[in-house]
């Protein structure tokens, strides 16, 4: 990737057109990432403003409906995995830049931070705007911690690692541990609502979108507990994506291959058997198959994506997958005002209304629509639109980024 399009992406998201030294993987992988993480979302747009609001399917009695298996298996395979990849690809993204302000002798972090400050105010926009589960306010806290880390020794990176990886796996350890008591003691306890804040049902399933900005308002501290939560995770996993980059995991040549051959092994061999872990009744292991076990399958997703990639498997799916990729900020909030607009009740209403099977068939027509989206508009832009104005921003302080 050269210098100019690191220097011109948001944190973590590549948006630059591509051009010698562009790491066609790491866009594909972002791409993949996007396209998964509507995996998750669109069960919450499909349920918000049904009777039985759960946000993971680990409550539902899967082996008694079609519907009920379909929904367990989509959210097996993707809840939490594909957060996880992106947020790895996000550490991966913050180490390309540190590198590349080093190439060129800019400051390092404060052109970093100001970006960081910019993705908070855009994810807090997307939040109140459009979707109260939006990760790109977490995802700048931690940008803004690792900043100051990415350029201190490896014994540091290390150390800090451990330390949020040690805080993450006590605090969610606790919380699984005393929702799987919970479960066993009172199943009927967590199948009323979900997370969602009272009231969720009637104003995502009839209010207006005016209606929904103000509960989104109304309930932002409990609707942003999960980012605030999972930071130590997403610093151990944008730490993570640091050294993976360092360690030449992404580079072309045979040793890179052996790097991502190790995660697809040992990713799938251990990730598998945890996740399935979701399938077990009442939901007793949905929280840390998300919060625990989920990254690590995430890792075997980032090298069965290489392997496809080295064997020029479905050529035609990975290069819509790089255009998602290289516009990931834009095609993020896309998918969501979409869901936005097929679910809710100020839109087509279709929430609580489809079943399984529908909530599949939209989740496939609003990722085709988003792959045919950052297809006609890079073949005119160099950048998405989100992109693009991000850009002009994060240059409001520096002139033309040469100081």
């Amino acid at each position: 990737m050269g210098d100019r399009s690191i220097s011109e992406s948001p944190v973590g998201m590549s948006s630059a057109p591509r051009k010698a030294g562009r790491i066609a993987l790491l866009d594909v992988l972002r791409g993949v990432a996007i396209f998964g993480t509507l995996g998750t979302n669109v069960w919450i747009f499909s349920e918000v403003g049904s009777d039985s609001s759960l946000l993971f399917a680990g409550g539902l009695p899967w082996w008694t409906s079609v519907d009920g298996f379909l929904t367990t298996l989509t959210l097996f395979l993707t809840n939490g995995k594909f957060l996880g990849l992106l947020t790895i690809l996000f550490g991966v993204g913050l180490e390309i830049q540190y590198q590349s302000a080093r190439r060129r002798g800019l400051s390092w972090p404060v052109r970093y931070l100001w970006r960081s400050v910019l993705l908070f105010f855009e994810g807090l926009l997307h939040y109140v705007l459009v979707f109260e589960f939006d990760i790109l306010m977490g995802y700048a806290v931690a940008a803004f911690i690792v900043a100051f880390l990415v350029g201190r020794s490896e014994k540091i990176i290390r150390q800090a690692m451990w330390v949020s990886g040690g805080l993450h796996v006590l605090l969610f350890g606790a919380l699984a541990s005393l929702l799987f008591a919970v479960t066993l003691l009172d199943p009927a306890s967590l199948a009323s609502g979900g997370i969602f804040a009272e009231g969720a049902s009637r104003v995502y399933a009839d209010g207006s979108w005016w209606d929904q900005v103000l509960f989104r308002l109304n309930n932002l501290l409990l609707y942003r507990i999960e980012p605030v939560a999972i930071i130590p995770m997403n610093i151990f996993l944008f730490l993570l994506g640091v050294r993976l980059m360092r360690s030449g995991a992404f580079s072309p040549d045979e040793s890179g291959r052996r790097i991502r051959r190790k995660m697809l092994r040992w990713g799938l061999m251990i990730g598998v058997p945890l996740n399935l872990l979701y399938f077990v009744p009442n939901g007793l292991f949905e929280l840390p198959v998300r919060y625990l076990f989920a990254p690590v399958l995430s890792l075997g997703y980032l090298g069965l994506v290489a392997l496809v990639m080295e064997r020029a498997w479905f050529r035609w799916t990975g290069a819509r997958f790089a255009e998602i990729g290289r516009m990931a900020l834009s095609c993020y909030v896309l998918q969501n005002v979409l869901g936005s607009v097929v679910f809710y009740g100020w839109g087509f209403g279709f929430t609580g209304e489809v079943g399984a099977v529908g909530t599949l068939v939209i989740w496939a027509v609003i990722s085709a629509m988003i792959a045919l989206f950052a297809h006609l508009w890079l073949r005119r832009f160099a950048a998405g639109p989100l992109e693009g104005v991000w850009k002009r921003l994060s240059l409001l302080s520096f002139g033309s980024g040469k100081t």
